[in-house]
């Protein structure tokens, strides 16, 4: 976890003359100072502050303007801004209360709790509808992951920029099927304007990515480490024909392990050129004969049959594996061909602080604490998370 927080600030000397009116309905805009009068805050260097009493000359009401972070609540906000920076950091609600009490400030852990939900509900953005700060790209990434919440488990969507690595939205899924990904993920891309959608190499993604209209780059890692772990299971029974189902076929099983070592270098170099040697590795196994009505499982296939499908699914993927050598945004945008930003995402602003946990009590908390996780993340090449803006 990459954090860079700045804490709100007290200013006892720093009260700003009102604007306008607080009182609902009235439009007063001209007021008289009435009184100054000292507010006890629970605050690790003021005790109290002095706060002024302004009365309206529209409606004659009087209402109070606090000294810069302070409020009408009892604890400041640099109090407070420092008990969520601490939950973030990974100490639990009790462990917060303990903490502020050794600096004398006593807070209980359900104000801490109160403070943190509070906090993440002011995130501007993250949401579905809304995404960070409103903004665009060509290149949506999208991933995955669950949390445990009341004894199951919750799965929580992440979209970043697949250019920048900026979060886009954080939001709690009702599954990982493609339609409520397809749901998910909708409404994001249009949002955004994106025109190709970065994931792992899920089935439930690439149909999002062609309902959606999309072009798709599958992550490499994934596919690489998927496809070498495929090969070395296959060539203990491809050295001897295990079934006898290539001979069948009239392929020699030392022809059948030069072809799985050269998917496992095309799988490597991954070039868009390639495709066409892909279609004929298929060719070669073709003939393969399907499982009989009824063997749908995969130990009822024969060793000709999986070789075939799998040459099969590396050529329909190829296009997907390899966009990112040809893809370019609308400003020279690239890809480095991973879905690498939407797992680091993931596990920097989800799975880190999540990981002392035993889980989470509320779905909801499981969303907040995320996306303002993300929301401090992401400003963090900005000069920093200021949470004054998440606790005034």
């Amino acid at each position: 976890m990459r954090l860079l927080l700045i804490l709100p600030r007290v200013e006892p000397g720093e009260v700003l003359t009102p604007k306008r009116c607080p009182t609902p309905g009235c439009k007063g805009k001209r007021f008289r100072f009435h009184q100054a009068v000292a507010k006890a805050v629970r605050d690790t260097q003021y005790p109290n502050v002095i706060a002024h009493r302004y009365e309206c000359l529209t409606c004659h009401h009087t209402f109070r303007i606090y000294p810069r972070g302070v409020s009408r609540a009892h604890i400041s906000q640099r109090v407070t801004g420092l008990g969520v920076m601490l939950y973030l950091l990974g100490l639990s609600y009790g462990a917060v209360s303990l903490a502020l009490e050794a600096l004398d400030v006593y807070v209980c852990k359900s104000r801490v709790y109160d403070a943190v939900q509070a906090a993440a509900q002011r995130v501007p953005g993250l949401k579905r509808r809304a995404v960070f700060e409103g903004l665009r790209t060509p290149a949506l990434g999208g991933d995955v992951t669950s949390v445990r919440c009341r004894g199951g488990w919750l799965p929580l969507g992440l979209s970043v920029d697949a250019t920048t690595g900026l979060v886009l939205s954080v939001d709690r899924l009702t599954g990982e099927d493609a339609e409520t990904l397809k749901a998910w993920m909708a409404p994001i891309a249009e949002a955004v304007g994106a025109e190709i959608l970065v994931s792992d190499d899920a089935d439930a993604f690439k149909i999002v990515a062609d309902d959606l209209g999309l072009e798709q780059q599958v992550c490499k890692s994934h596919v690489k480490r998927n496809t070498e772990a495929l090969i070395t299971g296959l060539k203990p029974e491809v050295a001897r024909d295990a079934d006898g189902s290539l001979a069948a076929i009239g392929v020699s099983p030392e022809q059948a392990m030069a072809d799985l070592d050269r998917l496992g270098e095309l799988t490597r170099t991954r070039r868009p050129e390639d495709q066409v040697e892909l279609k004929a590795l298929h060719a070669r196994y073709v003939d393969a004969a399907p499982p009989r009505r009824g063997e749908t499982s995969s130990p009822a296939f024969s060793l000709a049959y999986r070789l075939r499908l799998l040459f099969l699914d590396r050529w329909n993927l190829w296009s997907r594996l390899t966009r990112y050598r040809t893809w370019r945004g609308p400003a020279g945008q690239t890809l480095d061909g991973t879905n690498n930003d939407s797992e680091r995402a993931i596990g920097w602003w989800i799975k880190e602080r999540y990981r002392p946990m035993r889980g989470y009590k509320r779905p909801q908390s499981a969303v907040n604490v995320s996306r303002l996780l993300a929301w401090c993340g992401n400003h963090l090449a900005r000069g920093g998370a200021d949470l004054a803006l998440l606790t005034a």
